[in-house]
């Protein structure tokens, strides 16, 4: 449900990251240089006596159980741990998101003149003419990014659950904030209602927000955060007996089993997981993870040019396998859908507004449908959205771009899934 004002707090992945150059500290630099920087391990053993004295030696992040525990140890420690029998030692991997280009291409301090639907929200809405959005009632959008600022105008209202994931052992409640941007830009395409009626409209602004902080203030993170973030997003669905779309406009080239499990384990508790399908385009078989997880909707991104009487597929949207394409059937690293990701305008962590481009921009206009679309059956399963989503696809075939064509192609899958 709603909630007036408060608590609180890409351009996906790619396989590539493009950033700001961030600074180094001298004791950073250093730490590497002496092989003492330190990086997150999944630590597991049969030998539970063995495991539980690496964890009192070196503490722990997270405890996944079955899976193992994370913690941090520098190049030395690690290979120390390797050469132990009775332990299985891995370098946990990280996630990053990335826009197309280093940075915003444009900032605004203020609302921009006939921004408050931006166009990728007339064309997902099929009307050029739309002014205001609605929908979304009743559904849980959990944002998994670099935190968001829910003080936002077009955000604060909608804020329900703001967490931070990235410090370990437990989440810390009502602490979500973002110095990136990139979190409160991809929330805003989801749910932004408009603020005070000046301000910028999402695909479905009666949703909730979930402000899920699972990467630090560089735009990368650990997988073991990210997983930690999804199984909790499962559990609350199942304690809160609510329904729930997760977007994830993060990724790397690899999988992470930390994961992936997640998102078996969501997806299984009735949790809809939408993801970015990475910006290495138009290079077949660049889909990125968790993208590429059969149990996740890969969303590639969209640009406002029409050709061929469609829409046209970025060249920088990554594409499937084409051992795949034809089929209409999702397999491992296949893209599923299309929604609008270039010259993307939304909501900004400074409290202004900014135009990013990337399937980070695609992935939350498809998250927020999918919330439109559960509020009007709310009966429905995860894997009823799911097929809803496919089916307005298929309705709505792609025929530019680069490897766009009929049918189900690996630039945009099933095709461009609107409202109406």
């Amino acid at each position: 449900m709603k909630r007036s004002g408060k608590i609180f707090t890409t351009a996906m992945l790619a396989v590539t990251l493009i950033l700001p150059s961030m600074g180094v500290s001298a004791d950073e630099g250093n730490a590497a240089a002496n092989g003492n920087e330190k990086f997150r391990v999944l630590v597991d053993s049969a030998d539970q006596n063995s495991l539980k004295n690496v964890k009192q030696q070196y503490g722990v992040h997270w405890d996944f159980a079955a899976e193992g525990f994370t913690t941090d140890m520098n190049e030395k420690q690690f290979n120390a741990l390797e050469k132990n029998k009775n332990l299985t030692v891995e370098k946990v991997p990280e996630l990053e998101i990335a826009t197309a280009t280093d940075k915003p291409e444009a900032l605004y301090e203020a609302m921009a003149a006939s921004q408050s639907t931006p166009w990728g929200i007339k064309a997902i809405y099929n009307n050029s003419s739309i002014t205001q959005t609605s929908g979304g009632s009743g559904i849980n959008i959990a944002v998994l990014d670099t935190g968001v600022n829910t003080n936002h105008p077009d955000l604060k209202n909608s804020v329900e659950q703001c967490k931070d994931f990235t410090v370990g052992t437990s989440f810390t409640d009502n602490s979500c904030t973002d110095r990136q941007g990139h979190g409160t830009h991809v929330a805003g395409s989801a749910l932004a209602d408009g603020g005070t009626g000046s301000g910028v409209y999402g695909v479905a602004p009666d949703a909730d927000l979930w402000a899920y902080k699972v990467l630090g203030d560089d735009g990368s993170g650990y997988a073991d955060d990210i997983a930690v973030a999804i199984r909790h997003a499962g559990d609350q669905a199942t304690a809160l007996n609510t329904k729930v779309v997760i977007n994830m406009s993060l990724g790397s080239s690899g999988e992470s089993s930390l994961i992936t499990n997640a998102v078996d384990y969501a997806y299984n508790k009735g949790v809809l997981i939408i993801a970015a399908a990475g910006n290495s385009g138009p290079k077949p078989g660049s889909i990125g993870y968790p993208g590429a997880l059969v149990n996740a909707v890969a969303v590639a991104a969209l640009e406002d040019t029409i050709q061929n009487g469609t829409y046209r597929v970025a060249d920088f949207s990554s594409r499937g396998h084409k051992r795949t394409a034809g089929d209409y059937v999702i397999q491992k690293g296949d893209v599923e859908i299309s929604a609008p990701g270039a010259a993307v305008y939304s909501t900004w962590y400074d409290g202004g507004y900014a135009t990013i481009s990337g399937t980070s921009m695609a992935s939350p206009h498809a998250a927020g449908l999918a919330a439109k679309i559960w509020a009007q059956y709310p009966t429905a399963s995860n894997v009823d959205i799911r097929g809803d989503l496919q089916s307005r696809a298929y309705e709505n075939d792609i025929l530019s771009g680069n490897s766009a064509g009929s049918g189900d192609d690996i630039a945009s899958g099933f095709g461009f899934a609107k409202a109406q």
